[in-house]
């Protein structure tokens, strides 16, 4: 793709500088670049590894402009990095359609759309529906009556249960379990057994989704299990039954949060973040990585930062944390 084609892809959020016009086929860094790749930089260190790399066109700031002098091609963007991000989608090549393996099952019930590739011992079920342009790759299992949508793919030995639905250009990375049983039980106080509440409802997960690997989302007991448009959930993440995730929110590593919890849109959440049954954060709220929001703990304000455990505003938790060490070193004095 030339550049000039690239700009038109990107739209109103990318401009043209200089007068080359490469070919490009991919995105670099500095080091690796080659004349067809692209680079991008955000500070005058980045500018100046970038001009001196192989690549023949970067993606520089507007004030930035000017310090090129000529030497690359640009693209001008008010924020660099994105821009270069979106530039990688758009020059990645296509995966070509392979249809299904001789190897895999399929259900003769299944309904595949078109361009859909099916990889070696997969297994499709009964009335599931796949969407065009999805890949599903070696050993995975789509359970009877899932509804998996356009473009997606679907990684190796990723498992969905009965009574899931996926939206289009969902991402599922290897070892994925999606849509098993809630960690659910009453407790009979006479004998101590434990029997399991019902756990029949389903899980939705809408459009743009991308959930990493070995992560588990739970179905919701009676209702539903839902995880919003462009959500973007780490590796080894669980949510559990009746969880809510709003739009845009991002999910680090490590993260539990229990069922009937819910998360604002456009959330962030740290790795290792445990948050208990009934609790929520709001929109735009900042969890940070070890934080612990007890059970129906409910984090408010947009753009604030809450740390700690119980999970507290930073600055609040970072007083608590002074006065603790001052205390800490006045009864070492008193102990000599």
């Amino acid at each position: 793709m030339r550049l000039t084609e690239l700009a038109k892809v990107l739209g109103e959020s990318c401009e043209l500088g200089g007068h080359a016009d490469p070919e490009l086929r991919g995105v670099s860094s500095p080091r690796l670049a080659t004349v067809d790749t692209l680079v991008f930089a955000e500070d005058e260190a980045a500018l100046a590894a970038g001009l001196e790399s192989g690549a023949e066109a970067v993606v520089v700031k507007p004030g930035m402009v000017e310090a090129v002098h000529g030497r690359k091609a640009l693209l001008v963007a008010q924020h660099p990095k994105l821009a270069f991000a979106r530039a990688a989608k758009a020059l990645r090549p296509a995966l070509e359609a392979t249809g299904v393996d001789e190897c895999a099952a399929v259900s003769e019930t299944a309904v595949l759309g078109d361009g859909v590739s099916i990889g070696p011992y997969a297994v499709i079920g009964a009335e599931a529906m796949i969407g065009a342009g999805t890949r599903i790759e070696a050993g995975a299992v789509i359970g009877d009556g899932v509804t998996v949508g356009a473009g997606c793919r679907i990684y190796p030995r990723v498992v969905v249960y009965a009574g899931t639905e996926i939206g289009d250009r969902v991402v599922i990375h290897a070892g994925a379990v999606l849509g098993g049983d809630g960690f659910g039980y009453v407790r009979d106080g006479k004998t101590g057994e434990y029997v399991q509440f019902p756990q029949q409802g389903r899980l939705v997960i809408e459009d743009d989704v991308e959930i990493g690997a070995n992560t588990t989302i739970d179905r919701g007991a009676l209702e539903e299990t839902r995880i919003a448009r462009g959500v973007k959930i780490d590796n080894l993440v669980h949510l559990g039954h009746n969880v809510s995730v709003g739009s845009n929110v991002v999910i680090a590593a490590l993260t539990g949060i229990s069922g009937s919890s819910s998360v604002g849109s456009s959330a962030v959440v740290g790795g290792q973040v445990g948050m208990g049954d009934h609790a929520s954060i709001g929109e735009g709220v900042i969890v940070g990585s070890g934080a612990g929001i007890l059970p129906h703990k409910h984090l408010r304000g947009a753009g604030t930062v809450f740390w700690g455990t119980p999970a507290k505003p930073l600055r609040t938790y970072l007083k608590e944390l002074a006065v603790l060490a001052k205390l800490a070193r006045r009864g070492g004095r008193d102990g000599e």
